[in-house]
């Protein structure tokens, strides 16, 4: 299934591209961060492990980008929101790693806030490459520290 997100013509030649974004990719992604939240209590990775909190800063930041670009092209929810407030919960971080990975999602939602101010076709392409990023990180932190 597709969700057209937007639709863009092209100046030059006339044309209307369809620029689409899959639901499976959001699916796999918000399905990826419930398996990481339902399967783990905080991932059981050991607290020196900066690798894991690096991914866990990083997913932060795809969170809150794809908070502000979904919502720009279209999508009217607060998944994106929703899914970091659950992470935050299920992991219960010590307060400066739940500060950072707060600041990191505003880093992301941010980034984009103060370029774009329309949905365009290389809004839709940083949204699809998102989504892909999130489901990989997502998947690696199960497979190396879920139950």
């Amino acid at each position: 299934m597709v969700n057209r997100l937007k639709r863009w013509a092209n100046p030059k030649s006339g044309k209307t591209a369809n620029f689409s974004i899959t639901v499976s990719f959001a699916a796999c992604l918000a399905a990826s961060l419930a398996t990481c939240l339902v399967t783990s209590t905080a991932f059981a990775a050991p607290a020196n492990d900066s690798g894991t909190q690096e991914k866990m800063l990083r997913i932060a930041e795809v969170l809150g980008s794809l908070h502000f670009l979904r919502n720009l092209c279209g999508e009217k929810s607060q998944i994106w929101r929703e899914q970091m407030d659950e992470l935050i919960a299920k992991e219960n971080p010590a307060e400066n790693e739940r500060l950072r990975l707060i600041s990191n999602f505003n880093r992301g939602y941010r980034g984009y806030s103060d370029t774009y101010t329309r949905c365009t076709p290389s809004a839709l392409a940083a949204i699809d490459s998102y989504l892909k990023e999130g489901a990989a990180l997502s998947k690696e932190l199960v497979s190396r520290y879920g139950n």
